[in-house]
């Protein structure tokens, strides 16, 4: 929780103050690599630590953190490197630069990365997987001011995100072959998931979110467009976190998904591609961290290809390559930033001879370069070793004796060669010149990172059994259990094949680079066939391109300029599935015979026909009519819900009524007016019958089939039904005897917040997109207008008289009943758990309280003394409604989980006070806020129209004075 608490508080720190931010984020990060540093003793011999927090346990789905070697390792790496990369960024960032905003992004991407690699659950792991694809949009689109910095945070996100859909997909088909997304069961499963018929199906998902993430051909395109992010961000994206969750995805679902063909080629497949087309490209970069990303790719595309390999022993080498790469390839980003901040450029086709001005950053440089390239007693030589042996042994295995390892030493010799290219075209050679700034060291601590993680290069190569070996047999015990083989981190072995692998790869490879050396500074990447041919970067931008044309042909060959259409398509849909469900029904009557028809319940419906019928006749002349007459009809809904003993839904649906009344009443003179059948595009008068026939089809359609499904339900016993559960626990389990609203606030209380959520999403996007779409400037004054206070304001004067500028009769009585209707409110509330009534009945009553005072005294009278923020209400109530589920879990119970309390007060008695009324106060909060800011940004809009309108008029007959 700390990196996202700290990010929370980074975002509020004043600019251009990089110290405090920097002491924030290193403090944090501090405090997160001593936490994991001090859990090795419960981690190192097997052991697993947990936690779970109940969420919703009857879907499977519970809040729950699992530490073992392999998540401590990986926690140790984003947490320690992060420290790092934080000392690092505070001396690279400029003064200038949205500091705050920066580490605010990266401790953000610290958590969600924490929260992937210690999930216990799937379901989870997903979530923090797509949130690390989010932030890392926003950390590569830092300077958002820059088009490569936005196109390829835009890319990054597209393939990621996408990658992590199918992910989700592969973790629900993963969950449904084991019965449960808890990790420990899904390990414990695997003989199960590998001989289940849908094994592939969910390899291929879950491979597809491993492989984009991590860069994996085809999808490695991305990641050298996101060098346009800060050096910071790429020495910690793609070292230690970003592109290694594909990789921690692939050790962590090892035990149950490879040992299989399908594993093989797949895996296998794409990470050897990934190999050696990232290391053939990295070659002819001309800019240092374009070098470094292709270098990336290919070494990851090195650690996929040893995991698809499927032995116990090239998983254990990946693990190891893993740790060390994340060491490597953090010093050298370091490095390359250091000479960027330095020299002013990155272009390697004007860096030269930067050892006799930098020559500690150079031996730095060169240090992290040779254990990329796999130089003897330094890191990356001991597990290059590893998998130069596990490609001889796996191939002699698979018929790919020769293939294999002679793959692995041409992507040895070929990352040899955009080694030997980093170091002597940068370093050595004649002095610099033309450069935008005179290169020099720079300050000590700017360095200090760099020097600790070359420093680990070389004690990991030269002592790997007393640095490293104890680490790494931790996570591979994690992850092989007592299938770890033996292997040995020494340094000499003899004379061996791998070892010979070994020195024909830096031989040849720095053979490569003496030919090519000439030549390279005049070459680029999009010069070579090979490479610009199948460029993934091209084809991204051609998919792309060709989904954006299919989606506008649909557009408009199935979508429509009008509403009715649209609604029409949707209607008939909906009729079609009802339709095929309702074939499966045995018959529509139940067992339970129909009463008696009653003449007045009759007589009702015989109303709300006539209503409804005249609403559509009247909608073609007249929409005011119309809309009286469908307010009939929903006071017969309002009647027949009374008649059937819900006062609940009655209350409801008659303020429901009211409130959408007023809205459509705002909104009518916003409608287009009606068109002639011509105009619709209709030849003649006939098409126009038509088309009213075919409406009236489908509303006696759709009023056929709730009318059979209602029929259906009310003839068969409440046994029969989902009621009756309710109604036996509402009170012992709830705490109320009102079962609605003890429904609506507990039983299916998650729903409840998810849909006042959408309801208060909807009132702000109202209130934005009127903002945006004003019909006139704000500033436009009525000729009229008056300034003295209690006078007429020109904003909708309802009870104002005209004459005198002073409130009417009507409008005082308005006044008189606001604390009235406010003080019902509060009774309705308060009664709601046990009575008909709560929180959003209640929310419309005291709406519609504000709204008769809107009505009848101008909108500048009520703002002046009614200091309503509706913005502010939605998020109050937001918060009342998250912060009851959350405090469930400081009991220990699952979110949202009620309690009934009933304290005894002096002179009143016991009190029943269930945990569900807090949440019942945020819906009635967020209700009150959301209608509010509806309803007045309509009104708000009419009234500047309605100026806009009278100025013209004005303007137009200056003799005349416009009244309302």
């Amino acid at each position: 929780m700390l990196p996202f608490v700290g990010s929370a508080v980074a975002a509020f720190l004043p600019a251009n103050a990089r110290n405090r931010e920097a002491w924030l984020a290193g403090a944090i990060a501090l405090a997160g690599t001593v936490q994991a540093a001090l859990m090795y003793p419960d981690v190192s011999y097997g052991g697993v630590l947990r936690y779970e927090a109940a969420w919703l346990p009857e879907l499977g789905l519970s809040f729950s953190l699992r530490m073992d070697g392999l998540a401590w390792i990986f926690a140790l790496m984003v947490t320690g490197i992060g420290l790092l990369v934080v000392l690092y960024a505070r001396y690279y960032m400029s003064p200038e630069d949205p500091v705050p905003r920066f580490f605010s992004f990266l401790l953000a991407f610290m958590g969600s990365m924490l929260g992937v690699v210690m999930s216990g659950n799937l379901i989870q792991m997903a979530l923090f997987w797509e949130l690390t694809s989010m932030v890392s949009f926003l950390l590569i689109g830092y300077w958002h001011h820059r088009a490569d910095a936005r196109r390829g945070a835009r890319m990054a996100l597209t393939v990621t995100a996408a990658g992590g859909l199918c992910l989700f997909a592969g973790v629900l088909v993963l969950g449904h072959i084991v019965g449960s997304y808890e990790l420990d069961d899904v390990l414990a499963s695997g003989e199960l998931i590998r001989t289940h018929p849908v094994y592939t199906l969910a390899l291929v998902l879950i491979a597809l979110g491993a492989l984009t993430k991590s860069a994996q051909f085809p999808f490695h395109f991305w990641l050298p467009h996101a060098m346009a992010a800060p050096t910071p961000v790429s020495a910690y994206l793609h070292s230690a976190t970003m592109v290694k969750a594909g990789v921690f995805l692939l050790i962590r679902l090892w035990p149950v998904l490879a040992g299989t063909s399908d594993w093989f080629w797949i895996i296998g497949g794409a990470g050897l591609c990934t190999l050696l087309v990232g290391a053939y490209a990295a070659i002819f970069q001309q800019d240092l961290k374009g070098l470094l990303a292709y270098s990336t790719i290919s070494h990851l595309g090195l650690i996929t290809l040893l995991l698809g390999l499927g032995s116990p022993l090239a998983t254990v080498a990946a693990i190891f390559h893993t740790m060390n790469h994340a060491t490597f390839k953090a010093s050298l980003f370091m490095a390359a930033g250091i000479i960027d901040h330095e020299c002013g450029t990155r272009d390697m086709r004007r860096l030269s001879g930067l050892y006799r001005l930098m020559p500690v950053t150079a031996t730095l440089a060169m240090v992290a370069a040779a254990a990329m390239a796999g130089v003897p007693l330094l890191n990356g030589f001991i597990s290059k070793e590893m998998f130069f042996t596990e490609a001889v042994v796996v191939g002699n295995e698979v018929g790919m004796r020769f293939a294999l390892p002679v793959a692995a030493t041409v992507a040895g010799a070929f990352s040899v060669a955009y080694s030997w290219r980093f170091m002597h075209d940068v370093f050595f050679g004649p002095p610099p010149r033309d450069l935008p700034r005179t290169p020099h060291e720079p300050v000590r601590w700017m360095r200090l990172p760099a020097e600790l993680l070359a420093f680990a290069c070389l004690v990991v190569g030269i002592v790997p059994a007393y640095t490293i070996a104890p680490f790494l047999a931790t996570a591979a015990r994690a992850v092989l259990g007592e299938q770890v083989p033996h292997y040995s981190l020494e340094i000499w072995h003899g004379f061996t094949l791998p070892l010979l692998m070994s020195f024909i790869a830096l031989g040849g490879g720095s053979l490569f680079y003496l030919i090519l050396q000439k030549g390279l500074r005049l070459r680029t990447v999009e010069r070579l066939p090979l490479i610009y041919r199948f460029s993934g970067k091209r084809s991204f931008e051609r998919i792309l391109t060709l989904a954006t044309a299919l989606a506008d042909r649909l557009t408009n060959s199935l979508g429509a300029r009008g509403l009715q259409p649209q609604l029409v398509v949707i209607v008939m849909v909906a009729v079609g599935v009802g339709l095929c469900a309702a074939r499966g029904l045995p018959s529509l009557r139940g067992p339970v015979a129909p009463g008696a028809a009653d003449p007045a319940f009759a007589l009702l419906w015989v109303m709300g026909i006539v209503c409804a019928i005249g609403c559509a006749y009247q909608a073609k002349y007249h929409r005011l009519v119309a809309l009286a007459l469908i307010g009939g009809s929903g006071l017969a809904v309002c009647i027949t819900f009374l008649w059937f003993s819900a006062p609940d839904l009655a209350l409801t649906q008659l303020l429901v009524e009211v409130v959408t009344t007023i809205l459509m009443l705002l909104g009518l003179r916003w409608l287009p007016s009606r068109k002639e059948p011509r105009e619709l595009g209709l030849r003649t008068p006939a098409s126009a019958w038509v088309h009213r026939g075919r409406d009236l089809l489908l509303s006696v359609g759709c009023g056929l089939g709730l009318a059979g499904l209602s029929y259906a339900l009310l003839t068969r016993p409440y046994p029969d039904t989902i009621s009756s559960y309710f109604l036996e626990h509402a009170l012992p389990g709830g705490g109320g005897a009102n079962v609605v609203n003890v429904l609506l606030v507990d039983f299916r209380g998650f729903d409840t917040m998810g849909e006042i959520t959408v309801l208060g999403t909807v009132a702000l996007t109202v209130y934005a997109l009127l903002r945006r779409f004003r019909p006139a400037p704000e500033s436009i004054p009525l000729p009229h207008q008056q300034t003295d206070q209690g006078k007429p304001d020109g904003d909708g004067r309802g009870g104002v008289d005209p004459s005198t500028g002073y409130l009417t009769v009507p409008a005082v009585l308005v006044r008189l009943l606001l604390p009235a209707i406010a003080l019902f409110a509060v009774y309705l509330f308060l009664r709601g758990h046990n009575q008909p009534g709560g929180g959003f009945v209640a929310g419309l009553v005291l709406s519609v309280a504000f709204i008769l005072q809107y009505m009848m005294g101008g909108t500048v009278w009520v703002e002046s003394r009614l200091r309503l923020v509706p913005q502010s209400w939605i998020g109050l109530g937001l918060l009342f409604a998250v912060g009851t589920g959350l405090g469930a879990w400081l009991f220990g119970y699952p979110f949202l989980t009620s309690h009934a309390f009933h304290p005894t007060l002096p002179l009143i008695g016991e009190v029943p006070l269930p945990s569900a009324f807090l949440f019942d106060l945020g819906v009635f909060v967020l209700v009150v806020g959301a209608t509010m800011l509806i309803l007045t940004a309509l009104a708000h809009q009419s009234i500047r129209s309605h100026r806009a309108a009278q100025h013209t008029q004005a303007a137009a007959e200056p003799g005349e004075r416009p009244w309302n």
